[in-house]
């Protein structure tokens, strides 16, 4: 067996980078670090380094897929397995990679600060050729499906609230009983504020934040779900969907998109593509073009920053 190479370019204060971090030093594993995140700068590691493992997050590894002629010239075959958390990998993104890298084992995996990181994961190539699941629940930890308004327990297949408990969750947040209260339960299980759902096979599937979820007219549009069929569009490099404010509806689906160099796919073209799949209340209804998504540290979309931009751009139009 090679002697594991591992490329961590997380940062250690999130804990995802910490976590991969010291299990890899712990195994006896050679770590490769970098300060600031750069691309050619990782490209050139990996086939200097000759890295075997990577942690990274959804938009690297987006990048590594869609990025025009951007990993060519570079070896990369070292590469046995790349790690991803974070955020959810759409199914399109996880295939792209599939086909580029056919010998590299993706894995994908679910946890939380509060957490203390990993609580389901993939292991193993089998278990990476779930679509869209995040792996099963790792050892010593109790998970469960509930209704976000009633608390009950819901069966395989239904989506809801993910409640975690076990050894690795916090205690609580310190200096705040109000926030601890409404994370934990009095029986120690903690509310994620995610829905997902869990199938008959135990693996677990993200569908969105609860708190992200769009109200249109009454009717709850998941952003995730929009995304995805967002991002299996060739032109499409990467993109996020926001609720924008709307008299009538509430809110309605705005996506901000970043397309291929020398793409001239519009905003209606792009409608016409997620009409032609979605119900009438899911459709787009806005889109705005950008160079780049804005996203913090460990790699996920700030979406509150594109709300932001999008009530500033309305407002300038006055």
């Amino acid at each position: 067996m090679t002697p594991a190479v591992c490329f961590c370019p997380m940062p250690y204060f999130h804990v995802y980078g910490l976590t991969y971090f010291a299990r890899a030093l712990a195994m006896g594993e050679t770590v490769v670090s970098m300060g600031r995140f750069d691309m050619k700068t990782m490209l050139t590691a990996i086939q200097e380094f000759r890295i075997t493992h990577m942690a990274l997050a959804p938009p690297v590894v987006v990048l590594m897929t869609k990025g025009p002629g951007l990993i060519d010239g570079y070896d990369l075959s070292s590469l046995e397995v790349v790690g991803c958390g974070g955020a959810p990998l759409r199914k399109s993104v996880v295939e792209l990679f599939q086909q580029r890298f056919p010998n590299v084992i993706l894995g994908q995996a679910y946890g939380l600060t509060e957490s203390t990181a990993r609580v389901f994961g993939t292991m193993g190539p089998k278990e990476g050729q779930v679509m869209g699941a995040s792996g099963k629940l790792m050892s010593n930890c109790e998970a469960k499906i509930v209704d976000p308004e009633t608390g009950i327990s819901l069966p395989p297949g239904c989506a809801g609230e993910l409640w975690l408990r076990g050894p690795s969750i916090m205690k609580g947040y310190v200096g705040d009983e109000e926030a601890t209260a409404a994370t934990l339960d009095s029986e120690g299980w903690l509310r994620t504020g995610d829905l997902c759902y869990i199938d008959s096979e135990g693996f677990l599937f993200f569908v969105d934040r609860i708190k992200e979820l769009i109200k249109y007219k009454g009717y709850q549009v998941a952003p995730a779900e929009l995304e995805h069929l967002l991002q299996s569009h060739s032109d499409i490099i990467e993109t996020a969907v926001i609720p924008y404010p709307d008299e009538e509806a509430g809110h309605i689906p705005m996506a901000f998109v970043v397309r291929k160099i020398g793409s001239t796919i519009d905003e209606s073209l792009i409608k016409d593509f997620i009409a032609r799949q979605v119900a009438p209340y899911k459709r787009i209804r806005r889109v705005a073009f950008i160079d780049s998504l804005p996203k913090n540290v460990a790699g996920k979309v700030l979406r509150k920053e594109l709300i932001k931009l999008a009530l500033s751009s309305a407002a300038s139009k006055l």
